[in-house]
């Protein structure tokens, strides 16, 4: 699975692509990148955060090493999906800007 920086996940978004945001709810209850879908990691086998019409998927959460370390489930629930993870996780996204 790649890994895409925040400039890139933008473009991508731009396109069409989905963020998905694998933190618990109150993580991404307190803080957020706009748009993302809420999805928690701890939900991902019981329900697939795959909706129709998406095409591709961004993974992210905190820091990036939750979405690395389960980079092999995510990409199993995403279905026929193009996948990705975002490097440096909502951290990073907040430093690009």
């Amino acid at each position: 699975m790649k890994t895409v920086t925040p400039e890139r996940a933008v473009e991508l978004v731009n396109s069409g692509a989905v963020l998905i945001d694998i933190r618990e709810a109150a993580e991404h209850t307190s803080e957020n990148i706009p748009g993302a879908r809420h999805h928690a990691l701890s939900q991902i086998d019981a329900q697939h955060p795959v909706r129709a019409g998406d095409k591709v998927l961004i993974f992210h959460c905190k820091s990036g090493a939750r979405t690395k370390m389960n980079a092999g489930r995510l990409a199993s629930s995403a279905g026929q999906c193009e996948v990705y993870l975002l490097g440096g996780g909502i951290e990073a996204w907040k430093r690009a800007g």
